[in-house]
């Protein structure tokens, strides 16, 4: 596909497992994108959120959800929450 200037642009990004960094591939059907609201002082959700992506790997070996725990435990102290 080409853009306004006639460049050719590549449609497809693949995704990568924020636990592991591994690639997620077309049949990896066992993987899961989740998306974590922010919310502010009171508890509101502000309108934005963090998505981590989860392979079927990580989620096949039981650690799912402490890999999920940690990335976002690391995310709030990135963002001072």
């Amino acid at each position: 596909m080409q853009n306004d200037e006639g460049e050719i642009m590549d449609l497809y990004i693949p995704r990568k497992c924020s636990a592991t960094n591994r690639l997620i591939t077309a049949k990896d059907h066992a993987s899961v994108q989740i998306n974590i609201g922010h919310l502010d002082d009171r508890g509101i959700y502000t309108g934005s959120a963090s998505t981590f992506a989860l392979s079927g790997f990580i989620r096949a070996q039981g650690d799912a959800d402490s890999a999920l725990d940690r990335l976002w435990q690391k995310k709030k102290a990135q963002s001072g929450q």
